[in-house]
């Protein structure tokens, strides 16, 4: 009875997600921190088919921290990818895909060789704790 009902709930709790402390860590790693509003999402086909190709267009309402002197009114364009896991897949939470007219915080980094930024915090790239 026991193997029974260990094994009925324990898919249940084999989700990995990281811990906020490694959240955090990302957060403060960040090199640009801002308040973003949303002007545009851009959705695409991935490279393999359980992904999509995420494009932001937004404007930066405050910087309050910046490596690349980003000022309120600017816009940033932000790229990542996003993957669809399979139902009892374990690891850490995918970064959000935003709305258009979304206000939110933003934790990014800028690309190599390139003007756009990526998400750096993971799923926690767009919020706080």
């Amino acid at each position: 009875m026991q193997r029974l009902f260990a094994l009925l709930f324990l898919p249940g709790l084999v989700f990995a997600e990281l811990p906020p402390s490694d959240y955090e860590a990302m957060q403060s790693k960040a090199s640009e921190f801002l308040n973003i509003e949303v002007l545009r999402v851009d959705i695409e086909a991935g490279e393999n088919p359980d992904q999509q190709r995420i494009h932001i267009t937004a404007l930066v309402e405050k910087a309050n921290r910046t490596s690349h002197n980003l000022k309120g009114g600017e816009i940033v364009n932000v790229v990542y990818t996003v993957t669809a896991h399979p139902k009892g897949w374990t690891g850490p939470g995918e970064i959000p895909i935003l709305a258009e007219k979304d206000k939110t915080l933003a934790y990014l980094s800028r690309a190599e060789n390139s003007t756009e930024y990526v998400p750096t915090a993971g799923a926690m790239s767009f919020r706080n704790f």
